[in-house]
């Protein structure tokens, strides 16, 4: 009798123990699946948006290198998120920057330099970056802000004129163009930039 009752207790908590794990197993087997699916929705709830600044580069690589458009737009805060009109205002206050490092490049030159080919060029510089380019691209930029994509274009021969116009007013003085070289460079590119990123837009 002793030996039946010791059998049946053991063979009862034997059971109990088997229902149990067995249950556990299946609800473990139900929770991985709903754990998955929610740290997927989790992730992307918390995903940040798309990087913009790719998809607008990619939209005028025709026009503009694709590595120089994401690098100079990347350095913008807010870039990674603002639309392709925001790119587009970006790109403009870029090239305006630009323009100002370049007129002050020709004003710097020009007080040390005694050749009169190279002085002429040079104030030739400085006049067409702050009477043409500068004041175009900031009414540009109002224009495209506004939507008023017309007149924004209409602008585009006048913004262009610091950069190839100094290039053209060195051209009888090689040793100074050289100097200049590199920021009327970076401003044509700049320049060509906020074109196409208006053309895209508009």
């Amino acid at each position: 009798m002793t030996a039946w009752y010791k059998l049946t207790v053991c063979d009862y908590s034997m059971c109990q123990e088997y229902l149990e794990g067995h249950a556990m197993i299946r609800s473990s087997h139900l929770a991985a699946p709903l754990l998955v699916a929610a740290i997927i929705i989790a992730g992307a709830a918390a995903a940040p948006n798309d990087d913009t600044v790719a998809d607008s580069c990619n939209a005028i690589r025709s026009s503009v290198n694709f590595d120089f458009c994401v690098a100079r737009l990347r350095d913008v805060p807010g870039a990674s998120s603002t639309d392709r009109r925001g790119h587009l205002l970006m790109a403009a206050d870029l090239a305006a920057t630009a323009g100002s490092t370049a007129r002050y490049a020709a004003i710097v030159l020009l007080r040390g330099e005694s050749d009169p080919a190279a002085r002429d060029g040079l104030e030739a510089c400085d006049y067409l970056y702050v009477a043409a380019s500068l004041p175009a691209l900031q009414f540009m930029r109002g224009y495209a802000e506004a939507g008023s994509w017309a007149a924004a274009k209409s602008l585009l021969m006048l913004t262009a004129q610091g950069g190839i116009g100094c290039e053209a007013a060195l051209a009888g003085a090689p040793p100074v163009a050289t100097k200049m070289t590199g920021v009327n460079g970076e401003f044509d590119k700049l320049n060509a930039l906020a074109t196409a990123l208006l053309y895209a837009v508009s």
